[in-house]
Order: C-alpha cells, then structure tokens, then sequence
C-alpha cells in the first residue's frame, strides 16, 4: 500500500490531494484571484489528512507539481514537499506541471497542448499525444494567430493560457475546453503512484522547480 500526498502549487490553483495506491481519496483545492497558497497550503494539507484518517507519519512519498508555472506558487509547494519528505525520511517525487493539465482531458484522435498563461502574449506549452505521450518539448511560447498552423489533425487546447488565446486562434481544428484552466492534485494521484511503483525519485537535497523563465519582479 503506497499512500501518497500530492501538493499542486504551480498556478493560482492551490491543490492537494491523497491517494492510496494511485487512487485519490480526498482532494482540497481553491483557485483565487490573488495566490493565497502561502495561507492555504498546510491548512489544505491538515484537513485532507483528518478527513482521510491518514497521518503524517503513514505517508509513503510526497509528490509535488515541477513547473513550469508561477515562480512564488512552485517555491512554496516544494519547500513544502521537501519538508515532509525531510522530517519524515520518505521520497519526493516530481511530476510535470503540463502533463497534469493534459490529463484532464480525454480524446480519441488528434494532440493536447496544455496552456499556462505565463503573461504578456506567452504561455507555457508541450504537446502531448491522446495517451498523453509527450511528442514536443516543453517552452515559453509566443502565441499568434499563425501558431500551430504547421499541424494537423484536432488540437485540444487546454488552461487558462488556451482561455487566453482562443480569440486568435480560430481555425476549425482548434478544440477549447474553457471549464478547465488549472491542473490538479487530483490527476497526480495515478502518476506519482506509478512513479513510486518504479522508484522515480529525485533527489531530495538538489532538486529545485523547473521555473523555465527567470523571476521577473512586478513593479
């Protein structure tokens, strides 16, 4: 029995999540306007432990979104994770911030590209095949109403970046699913458990977010 705490912190989605053998039992998440995972984070964290009966001490791993994504949102989620994977002598495991989001989509045919609006005309993109397969790497992408026109087939777009830019890209073959902007601890659950099941760790001491753009301070 693997039992797995899944922290999701790399946008304004605060998120966690435990599973049992890949399978979520309880997850807490809120988006708000303003990042408030500071607050919210080891607040979510207590109340899915009391309502899933599990303790600290019963974890297997810990899991944490890697990026890329908010700057703040990633440092605060994996000072947590490794805290715990510290305190408690257990693994951290790293899971794809881009593969999340593609997972809450289903489709048959076609590409998802998962979209996070990383500001100004950029997102945060990778392209995935429909069993989520990574088929292009991921990069900070300059949007335009001649992106992707290179591709065929259905492309399913993703995120609040995809959200963003539905405006301009308007051929047929771009499929919007404005209901889902941010990924979620709940579709870490079935990843990190196969990540365990094969001992993909990271090492614990030096693995830092996979931030993709230098921090850039608001004035």
């Amino acid at each position: 029995m693997a039992i797995i705490l899944n922290i999701e912190t790399a946008t304004r989605n605060c998120s966690v999540s435990i599973a049992n053998d890949g399978k979520t039992l309880v997850c807490k998440e809120i988006a708000e306007q303003h990042f408030s995972h500071a607050e919210k984070l080891h607040l979510f964290i207590d109340e899915i432990c009391k309502e899933s009966n599990i303790t600290l001490k019963e974890l297997s791993a810990v899991a944490v979104s890697q990026g890329p994504g908010s700057y703040t949102g990633l440092r605060i989620g994996v000072s947590a994770a490794k805290g715990f994977c510290f305190a408690l002598s257990i693994p951290l495991i790293a899971v794809d911030t881009l593969l999340l989001l593609a997972r809450k989509v289903t489709i048959q045919q076609g590409v998802i590209i998962p979209m996070i609006d990383a500001r100004r005309m950029e997102a945060y993109t990778a392209c995935f095949d429909s069993k989520y397969l990574k088929i292009r790497n991921t990069e900070a992408e300059i949007v335009d109403a001649n992106s992707y026109q290179e591709m065929e087939g259905s492309i399913h777009l993703v995120g609040d970046g995809a959200i963003k830019f539905q405006p301009i890209l308007t051929a047929a073959k771009f499929h919007f699913y404005p209901e889902i902007e941010f990924p979620s601890a709940n579709e870490m659950s079935a990843i990190s458990f196969e990540k365990y099941e094969n001992k993909d760790f990271v090492d614990l001491a030096y693995f830092e977010p996979f931030y993709l753009k230098d921090f850039v301070l608001n004035r």
